[in-house]
């Protein structure tokens, strides 16, 4: 909104967005899975930490916790958590990433790490048909998120 990134409050808009979207469409559980690619998947950890009364899950491929905390890492160890990086990611997220799956995964929170092997930092063993893949993570969720 307003050109706003979901850090500088462009992530404002989701209480009441994620509340009008329960108030018209029927959503098992009132809760959501949130999902992106690269900043994307920022976003998607940002608004789960920030309203995690509303979301199962979060998935980035990639993606991390924008200047993670333990509290926001805590908002999220509720839920099931995926994260997907390129063995060739030129940005190079991947020690971001598996410290945020390791301190999730000690809370006993489901947290997954996956480095996709000879890929670059846009994800194509999760693109067209190979998208089943994230949506096997939501499914997942049936099973709980944590051992807690």
């Amino acid at each position: 909104p307003d050109d706003d990134l979901f850090f500088e409050e462009g992530a404002r808009i989701f209480p009441e967005f994620l509340k009008a979207i329960q108030a018209d469409y029927k959503i098992q559980g009132n809760k959501f899975h949130i999902a992106g690619p690269s900043n994307g998947g920022i976003a998607a950890f940002h608004v789960a930490a920030a309203n995690p009364q509303y979301f199962l899950s979060v998935t980035a491929f990639p993606g991390y916790m924008w200047e993670p905390s333990p509290a926001k890492l805590q908002a999220i160890s509720t839920m099931c958590v995926f994260m997907y990086v390129g063995e060739l990611d030129q940005y190079r997220w991947h020690d971001e990433m598996k410290e945020e799956a390791e301190f999730l995964r000690a809370k006993g929170t489901v947290a997954r790490y996956t480095v996709e092997k000879g890929q670059p930092h846009r994800l194509d063993t999760l693109a067209g048909t190979n998208a089943a893949r994230l949506f096997d993570g939501f499914e997942e969720t049936k099973k709980g998120c944590s051992s807690r």
